[in-house]
């Protein structure tokens, strides 16, 4: 069954997060999508309830179509390292605390991973993940993940990006996401190849 299509017009972007926010936006914004974000709309945020990125991002999709009454995309998140029994993984944000402290977040990763005797990049394989869930109103959903394969560093490196960017250098590659241009680092992050299949099933003329 083929997936359904957005058929244009106003776009709730499930999210506080303003540099998740911004990223969906500038992905949306070439196929003449009106994004506003859960926080301008003023939606307030669901508990994220579920065991899986893709659980979490449908719960949240579903309750911004439900509060707004427009079609709306959510995005749930996160890095899972290997030596850490893929941790932080769905609590990837709760890792950064109530201030959103990803420094913090970063700091207690890297602790766990010296903490287990993980030292070269080898031990510090992680993969960033993404699901992305787009509902509509009447309770339909279409849902999309991505994932991009890496490993951490210490210290953090640059300053783009947000979350755990300055640590994850993808495979292949020398430079974090933080340290990334942005047009590069969208052509290959979790985010984006998740947006591609969403972008080929739901928006593509």
């Amino acid at each position: 069954m083929s997936a359904r299509r957005f058929s244009g017009g106003r776009l709730i972007v499930a999210s506080h997060n303003a540099g998740k926010v911004r990223e969906i936006v500038e992905l949306v914004s070439p196929f003449g999508v009106e994004a506003i974000s859960a926080g301008e709309a003023g939606l307030a945020e669901p508990e994220e309830t579920g065991a899986t990125f893709i659980e979490n991002a449908a719960l949240k999709a579903h309750a911004a179509a439900k509060a707004s009454g427009l079609p709306a995309l959510a995005d749930d998140s996160g890095l899972a390292v290997a030596a850490l029994g893929g941790a932080p993984g769905i609590f990837s944000a709760r890792w950064a605390g109530p201030e959103k402290n990803f420094l913090s977040a970063m700091t207690r990763v890297n602790a766990a991973l010296e903490e287990a005797g993980a030292l070269t990049p080898e031990e510090r394989a992680a993969e960033f993940v993404c699901a992305l869930a787009l509902a509509w109103p009447d309770g339909h959903a279409e849902i999309f993940e991505g994932r991009v394969a890496g490993h951490l560093v210490w210290p953090p490196r640059g300053t783009r990006g947000f979350g755990y960017d300055p640590i994850f250098v993808p495979k292949g590659g020398r430079l974090t996401f933080g340290e990334m241009e942005p047009a590069d680092k969208h052509a290959i992050s979790h985010r984006a190849r998740a947006f591609a299949d969403l972008v080929l099933h739901c928006f593509a003329p």
